[in-house]
């Protein structure tokens, strides 16, 4: 068992959580966008099975935080949006998926 002296000396994981990704949109986005992947809206609103409004909220939320960079292009005559994540953005929800491991670990040690 730890003591309260104990963990008071390391902070616990949760301050390192990523509030950009408290959304569930914004999570699954980037759990989406791996390492030099690019997909266009179309196909993040079928992968997300979400509606377009809230996709292009959670974009330019992530994109104003720059984990993600958005292109705009055509496809024939159609526009067409492509998103991208960044070095920064992976690295943050590296960081992130990190910090939640370590609760989860943590939990488990503290089980009766």
């Amino acid at each position: 068992m730890i003591s309260v002296s104990e963990s008071s000396a390391t902070p616990h994981p949760r301050i390192r959580l990523d509030d950009n990704f408290a959304s569930p949109i914004r999570f699954s986005l980037m759990a989406s966008l791996g390492d030099g992947i690019e997909l266009d809206f179309a196909a993040l609103r079928e992968i997300l099975q979400c509606a377009d409004s809230p996709l292009s909220k959670a974009i330019t939320h992530l994109q104003a935080g720059g984990y993600v960079v958005a292109r705009k292009a055509s496809l024939g005559s159609r526009p067409r949006t492509w998103v991208r994540s960044t070095r920064l953005g992976r690295d943050a929800f590296e960081g992130h998926l990190q910090a939640l491991r370590e609760i989860v670990a943590l939990g488990g040690q503290n089980s009766l």
